[in-house]
């Protein structure tokens, strides 16, 4: 919550500089929603638990225009799919009848460059780090049991923006990302079994952007 303050507070002090010039550029701030697919990299631990090793998510956040047609955004986000618990016994897996729902909630700072100042389409690329808070819960299962950590990775996205208006417009975006030794610690864990650490994926989303 510390880091999710100070970098939020850090972009809030953007309207009073939103109107500054330099060289020839125009400092200013923007906010969006979006919703997407995200495929875990960790196909086969998602598919074990979820049936699938994909799903939505949704999220939003505040970008901030730079000079020289650089941004810094910063963005939250939430997976949140339910399963069934599985059981490991030397290396093989039993499905249990245990419901469980495990919940991925990125927060990632990301740092990008538009490619075109376009009142048509502006394509834009960036590349970022994230903090993934990853929780596996199921409400027939002791508090010891169940998973609830944080862990760091990084990114890198490009999308395609099409303003709508002066305020509003929407973008295209894809993004791969990485979330290393974040699974796969436990021995009688379902990502052992299959070898998968990574946390990250691919993911595709539409956003809608309000601002200048």
């Amino acid at each position: 919550m510390t880091r999710i303050t100070a970098i939020l507070a850090l972009l809030m002090l953007a309207p009073a500089t939103s109107q500054a010039q330099t060289g020839g550029d125009q400092v200013t701030i923007r906010g969006f929603g979006d919703a997407g697919v995200t495929v875990f990299s960790a196909t086969q631990s998602f598919k074990a638990i979820l049936g699938k090793p994909n799903g939505p998510l949704f999220g939003g956040g505040v970008e901030l225009g730079l000079p020289r047609h650089l941004f810094v955004s910063v963005a939250a986000s939430r997976f949140r799919r339910s399963g069934h618990r599985v059981f490991v016994y030397q290396g093989e897996i039993f499905p249990l009848n245990v419901p469980a729902t495990i919940t991925v909630t990125p927060l990632e700072l990301t740092a990008g460059y538009r490619f075109a100042d376009s009142s048509r389409l502006v394509p834009y690329a960036g590349g970022g780090v994230g903090w993934h808070k990853y929780q596996e819960t199921s409400a027939h299962s002791a508090s010891a049991d169940d998973v609830n950590r944080t862990f760091t990775g990084y990114h890198v996205l490009g999308g395609l923006e099409v303003p709508f208006s002066r305020w509003i417009g929407a973008a295209g975006e894809a993004q791969w990302g990485s979330v290393p030794n974040a699974l796969g610690k436990d021995p009688n864990g379902v990502s052992s079994v299959y070898h998968e650490h990574d946390l990250g994926g691919f993911t595709v989303r539409v956003k809608v952007v309000v601002g200048r």
